[in-house]
Parts: C-alpha cells; sequence; structure tokens
C-alpha cells in the first residue's frame, strides 16, 4: 500500500535531457549563452516557453501581506499545552495494555508515514501523568494547560490545528518543518525563501526575509531552516540581532568611514559586480551579492531604527513583558516582529531556543514538570502581546501570525523511572491568527490519548501551502524549469480555517 509520504518516490523530478545535452555540448559557454538567451525571452530546446521568473506580484488577491512565523524548537507537548487529555491522568502510571486504548500501538498510521532516523527511540508504555494543571477555557470551552493564561485571552483569534503529524522521529523535523522535505533527502528551499522569490518587497531598505533568535542546530538542518537552497542565495534568511548597535554582523562600518565614502564605495562594488555578472550570468552567488550591496547602505540607517524600544509607550513595552527578566529576551524580539513588519518586511522567521546543546528548549525528556512551566511562562505574555498590538494598531488582519513546532510528545513517559516525553511525530498541535485565518476555531483532532492524529490530518506542507495561499501565491506556478516539485511538496491550503 503506499503511504502518505511513499508519493515522494512515485513522481521524478529531472530536467529536460534536451537542453541539458544542449548545455553540456556546448560547455560553460553554452551555459552562459543559454542564460543570456532566455534573459531576451530565447528559450533552450525542451524548455517550457511560458516559463518566467516571478514579478514579485501575488497570483491572486491575498489576505495577508506579511508571515511573523514563531517556531518553537525541541518539540512543545501537545497533551500539555493546547490539546488537553484527561485520559492521561485517568489512566496514569498504567500500562497501554491496560486501557481500553491498548490498540494505539497495533494503528497502521504507526509505521506508515514514519521514517525512523533514530533507532534508539521506542513508544513507552506507561502513561505518564499530566505534568501542569488545566481548565475550559472561557473563550471556547477547549481545554487549555494552565501556563497559558494570556494567549488564552487571545484563542477568539486563533485558530488551533491539531491534526499534525510528521515523518521524522528526531529533530531533523525541525529542518522539515521549514522544508517540506525530510532530512534524509538533503537541502530543499524554505518556506520563507519561497515567500521571498514569489513576492515584491514592500521597502527597499530592509531585508523581505529576516531571522531573529537561537538558529536550529546544524546536525538538525541549520541554516538550511531559513535558506533558498537552489533559488539562490539571494533569497536566503538575513539573520539579525536585536541590537540597536550592531543588528547585523560585520553591518557596520568603522567610525573612520563616512557615509559619503561609503556610498562612493557601494557604488563602485556594484559597477564591478555588474560587470562580472555579464561575463557569469548564472553565478547565483554573484547575483545574491549584488543585491546584498545595495541593500546593505538602506539597511544601516533603517534597521537600527527597528530596535529602539524608546519610541514605545511603556505600557506596550509591559505588554511583550519586557518589565520581567522571563519574559524580556523572548518580549523584545516579538516587539521587534511586530515594527519589522509595520515597515514592511514580508516574512519574520523566529525561533525560541535555550542554551543547551541537546534537540532544543522545548525537548522535554527529562524534569519536564518545572521545564513546561518556565518554558511556557517566557513565551505566553509575549506572543499575546503581538497578537493584541498587531490587533489594536489595525494590522492582524494583514498580518499572519504562525506558532510551530516540530512534532508533540509522547502519552508514554520515557523510561522506567520517567520525568519526561519521548518525540511523537503521530500527532500533535500548531496553530495560526490573523491573515485572514478564522479564529476561535478548532480543526482536526488527535485520539483521546493524544497518539495519532484521526481527524483533519495534515503533513507540514499544508501549513506552507495555506501561508502561501493567504499572500496570494500558488506554488505551483513559482516552479523553476529542471527543478519539477512533487505533490507532496505542495501541499493544500487548510480551507476549514481560511476565513
Amino acid at each position: 500500500m503506499i503511504n502518505d509520504y511513499q508519493k515522494l518516490d512515485s513522481e521524478m523530478s529531472n530536467q529536460s535531457r534536451r537542453a541539458f545535452l544542449a548545455d553540456v555540448g556546448m560547455g560553460f559557454t553554452g551555459l552562459a549563452l543559454g542564460s543570456m538567451l532566455q534573459g531576451d525571452g530565447i528559450v533552450r530546446a525542451g524548455e517550457p516557453v511560458d516559463w518566467s521568473p516571478p514579478d514579485g506580484k501575488p497570483h491572486f488577491a491575498p489576505k495577508a501581506k506579511n508571515v511573523i512565523w514563531l517556531f518553537m524548537v525541541g518539540g512543545v507537548s501537545h497533551m500539555e499545552s493546547f490539546d488537553v487529555k484527561p485520559a492521561i491522568n485517568k489512566y496514569a502510571n498504567k500500562s497501554l495494555d491496560e486501557t481500553p486504548f491498548a490498540d494505539v500501538l497495533q494503528n497502521p498510521l504507526l509505521d506508515q508515514n514514519l521514517r525512523v532516523v533514530d533507532r534508539r527511540k521506542k513508544n513507552w508504555k506507561t502513561i505518564y501523568p499530566l505534568q501542569v494543571g488545566y481548565h475550559q477555557a472561557r473563550e471556547n470551552g477547549i481545554l487549555i494547560a494552565n501556563d497559558w493564561p494570556h494567549v488564552e485571552r487571545c484563542l477568539g483569534d486563533i485558530a488551533l490545528i491539531r491534526g499534525m503529524w510528521s515523518t521524522d522521529d528526531n529533530h531533523g523535523a525541525q529542518l522539515q518543518f521549514h522544508t517540506g522535505r525530510h532530512l534524509l533527502e538533503g537541502m530543499f528551499p524554505s518556506l520563507g525563501s519561497w515567500v521571498h522569490y514569489g513576492l515584491g518587497t514592500l521597502n527597499e531598505n530592509l531585508p523581505q526575509f529576516v531571522v531573529m533568535g537561537k538558529p536550529i542546530k546544524s546536525r538538525f538542518g541549520g541554516d538550511g531552516s531559513h535558506g533558498a537552497d537552489y533559488l539562490g542565495p539571494e533569497h536566503d534568511g538575513v539573520k539579525i540581532r536585536v541590537d540597536t548597535k550592531n543588528p547585523l554582523p560585520f553591518g557596520i562600518p568603522g567610525s573612520d568611514v563616512s557615509r559619503q565614502e561609503q556610498r562612493r564605495e557601494f557604488e563602485l562594488l556594484g559597477d564591478l559586480n555588474r560587470l562580472s555578472a555579464v561575463e557569469y550570468p548564472d553565478d547565483a552567488d554573484l547575483r545574491a551579492r549584488i543585491k546584498s550591496y545595495e541593500l546593505a547602505f538602506g539597511m544601516q540607517r533603517a534597521m537600527p531604527e527597528v530596535f529602539r524600544f524608546e519610541q514605545e509607550t511603556a505600557e506596550t513595552l509591559s505588554l511583550y513583558g519586557l518589565d520581567d527578566p522571563a519574559t524580556n529576551e523572548f518580549g523584545r524580539i516579538c516587539l521587534s516582529a511586530r515594527r519589522m513588519v509595520q515597515r514592511g518586511v514580508r516574512f519574520v522567521q523566529v525561533y525560541d531556543d535555550g542554551p543547551n546543546d541537546a534537540g532544543g528548549k522545548w525537548d522535554t525528556h527529562n524534569n519536564s514538570s518545572p521545564r513546561l512551566v518556565e518554558n511556557a511562562r517566557s513565551v505566553d505574555k509575549p506572543i499575546a502581546g503581538l497578537l493584541t498590538d498587531l490587533r489594536r494598531r489595525g494590522l492582524l488582519d494583514e498580518t499572519l501570525v504562525c506558532f510551530m513546532t516540530e512534532f508533540g510528545r509522547t502519552p508514554g513517559g520515557q523510561g522506567e523511572k520517567a520525568t519526561g516525553r519521548e518525540h511523537h511525530p503521530y500527532g500533535f498541535t500548531v496553530w495560526m491568527a490573523g491573515g485572514g485565518i478564522r479564529g476561535g476555531v478548532v480543526h482536526g483532532a488527535t485520539d483521546e490519548l493524544g497518539f495519532h492524529a484521526i481527524e483533519g490530518r495534515h503533513y507540514v506542507t499544508d501549513i506552507h501551502a495555506t501561508v502561501l495561499h493567504q499572500l496570494g501565491l500558488d506554488s505551483r506556478r513559482l516552479e523553476i524549469p529542471g527543478r519539477k516539485r512533487l505533490n507532496i511538496d505542495h501541499g493544500t491550503p487548510i480551507r476549514e480555517i481560511i476565513a
């Protein structure tokens, strides 16, 4: 039986054979000439005659202009946050075999989509009690953990997506959530890079695609989670620090260089690079360098201004939690994200991670009880502050806010003396708000233990498709000749949560 993910193997992504042979037969001269002819509207044999690169305009009327992507690194426990399962406490410390749910380990979904990376992982049978308190939310009656009081007050703006599944049992799922492909398959363009590639800029002095926070570790995909791969480095996310004096590493000139001198330097470098581009028209690194120089001069003034929080009222700073050491760091990032989209940054990608060298801040294999409380406290108020601030400024309607994580956690405790939970790609929860998304809704479901996604099942590229749809983009119209994408790469917009 072909499963959801094996369909990847049923399609091929081959470049046109005739075009490839024509270029190889003519050597490097042929490659360059082919690119120049294409620029003049002439295509090589075997290439589609109707292809042209994006013109920066949406394919259809968008419902959103910007995206703020909040990624919780490590795997948020869904049943101890936004998909609480009372049955876990009812059957706590019992084996699955002693409960009405013994068949979850015989469900064909268990192995159907999983591509095992770490064979040490296992589905522990002894059910581990919930490590958080919970209650029924006033807004829409869902059960929610007590540790999210501020986000709870924003549930009227949020669409919970409870039927997520993935295929990686280890933290390569962090890369997978951003590219749609398993780590074993290599690097592919990230979602933010597709947005950057497809849409024009709203501010010539700021990057279209900004990255803040501590990126995922190299062994789990590293910069690939905000990289552009074959789209070219000009579409990579730009890593920014929340630092007025030096937001862009190596982006500030020496104190002995005047602005006029620097402008002349950039102009000279630009002229030299454009001359080189004539000789090497297919050099993606050169194109990226030219664009980076064009952007850098404007950024040196525009970017530090983004972080001048003294322009905000004391009430706004408190709204994001800047007056509390527990929330200050993430609050500053969330406030920066709002100020960025306010100034036209298209895609702001935020990582929430800690100082540890394991799978991430939210990777609660052990000592989970205090860590769940601490983790939620550090982001709850800043995220709610972001949603509230966007709404009252009239920006939430055009800004899509996404709360994401790579997988959930197991109902069973990890080990004989469990203090935490194992990775769980079979069913977990994410959510979206604003940007034309229906608020106050719950889509999809896991079973009573939170083990399998059983309703409204969605692979990660359905999230990508929903984001692109809200921005007015059709991923199939972004395809590049010779880089045929697979059906699962495109995903399907989640219509049930779209207003």
